[in-house]
């Protein structure tokens, strides 16, 4: 994954000053309640801690500024793959409820976005799209059969946990008859399928929300520019042929079927910032899309920043990354990942979605060649479920940062100490700092008031207060 960039880092650029708006903000008043994880410790409450009054300005503080304001928060989470529903499945009915319910409920976990696929990605059981076999232009075998076993009753029960979780879908394929090389595993889409891939897409939403499940956002295609050597369901998109389908045909059909659904483009890596740029500028495309999803495999985060420097107007959304088994660290490694979710907040994301949110302890079902992990892993043999390192920093963030929370600005440069901060439409303010070096304290200035934050060895402290 791309690293956090510097932590104090303001963003610069025309997006400054269309943010920028100075006010005084009110001393804070009473306690502040600290999480933490390090060490042993996970999430864990700790003593709370007052403002006090300031003294003469310390340059070394971390300084926050309510009064200048950035991108609006929609959630955290981690995709319900097909892989992902199969392992939750596996559960007696009483352990997915309790995972669930830890998961996304809002007094708990509450994860509140969360990314779905159209037929299979690699981590699945088997490849497969809704409509496989021959060519069939007027989609006249077109079914989601498949999800119904085990992949809607699982959303069906997120909703449940989670009324307000937020999906997006993303297809890591069309059917292999629209493609040059009629298969789902890598090959490139054919133009002259476009407009029933448009109708693909309408389908699908339609029997998703006659199932009960709505799905609020789709891209176009997960990793536009890579068919992975055919080794898994995958498609190649050139950059005019994204711009075609979405202008001709995938957003006016929304529009005529009174779909409310969002579309995204890219679902790519941070160096394709150049085709997301020349992407928006075309009107026909930029009518019909809201924003830009992100994955973090390439490039550094500050290029969402120079996408939303050169359209303001479009949201910015990081959908993919995730942890791998093989990792010796997959079980302690909360300050990387939390560092790196910062990075990505101060680039103006709106949301942070993991990739699987639960694998086996072999990273399966898998039919792709890479290692991934779940956030959390299920036990093949045992179902006991075991909490990754990204999973304790996500904590961290889907605690305490509420869906429509404000990022305000934090600026101050700390070496080791990464840093982000949001007022929440509730009142209450929150704060995320992330210690990679050794013990150290750090203080943080508000409105002529200032506290004096501990941050052990490789820790992530929340502090949040009103």
């Amino acid at each position: 994954m791309a690293g956090a960039g510097i932590a104090g880092m303001a963003v610069a650029g025309p997006a400054a000053a269309e943010i920028r708006r100075q006010g005084t903000s009110a001393p804070p008043e009473g306690g502040i309640q600290v999480r933490r994880t390090y060490a042993e410790k996970r999430y864990a409450q700790e003593a709370p801690l007052r403002w006090q009054d300031a003294g003469a300005t310390d340059e070394s503080a971390i300084r926050l500024n309510p009064g200048r304001t950035f991108q609006e928060a929609l959630g955290f989470g981690a995709s319900l793959t097909d892989a992902a529903c199969y392992m939750i499945n596996q559960l007696s009915p009483a352990a997915r409820e309790q995972l669930l319910h830890e998961l996304f409920h809002p007094s708990e976990m509450g994860l509140s976005v969360s990314r779905l696929c159209l037929g299979s990605s690699d981590y699945a059981t088997k490849a497969y799209s809704y409509d496989d076999g021959g060519p069939d232009p007027g989609l006249g075998r077109f079914s989601i059969g498949h999800d119904r076993e085990y992949i809607l009753p699982i959303l069906l029960q997120c909703r449940k946990v989670n009324p307000d979780l937020f999906l997006l879908g993303s297809p890591w394929s069309p059917p292999g008859w629209m493609k040059a090389n009629g298969s789902m595993l890598g090959g490139s889409m054919r133009k002259k399928h476009f407009a029933s891939y448009a109708q693909y897409f309408v389908r699908f939403l339609q029997a998703y929300a006659a199932a009960g499940v709505r799905v609020d956002a789709v891209t176009t295609q997960n990793e536009v520019d890579t068919d992975q050597d055919c080794r898994m369901p995958a498609c190649l998109w050139g950059q005019e042929y994204e711009i075609e389908f979405i202008s001709r045909h995938l957003g006016p059909q929304l529009g005529r079927n009174d779909l409310a659904t969002k579309i995204w483009i890219l679902d790519h890596n941070y160096n394709l910032w150049g085709r997301a740029i020349c992407t928006l500028d075309e009107p026909g495309v930029a009518k019909y899309v809201d924003g830009v999803a992100w994955h973090g495999y390439a490039g550094t985060n500050d290029m969402m920043t120079r996408v939303h420097d050169a359209h303001p107007g479009k949201h910015m959304y990081w959908t993919e990354g995730g942890p791998h088994y093989t990792d010796p660290a997959y079980l302690t490694n909360w300050t990387q990942w939390s560092a790196t979710f910062s990075g990505i907040l101060r680039n103006w994301a709106r949301c942070i979605i993991g990739w699987n949110l639960a694998l086996d302890e072999k990273g399966r079902p898998n039919i792709g060649p890479f290692t991934c992990g779940g956030i959390v892993t299920i036990n093949s043999t045992t179902r006991e479920v075991v909490r990754s390192g990204m999973y304790w920093a996500l904590s961290h963030y889907s605690r305490v940062i509420q869906r429509g929370a404000r990022r305000f600005e934090s600026e101050g440069s700390l070496e080791g100490v990464s840093h982000v901060a949001f007022a929440n439409p509730d009142g209450t303010c929150a704060a995320v700092l992330t210690n990679a070096g050794a013990d150290r304290t750090a203080r943080l200035r508000l409105a002529g008031r200032v506290v004096d934050v501990a941050l052990p060895a490789d820790s992530v402290t929340s502090l949040t207060w009103r």
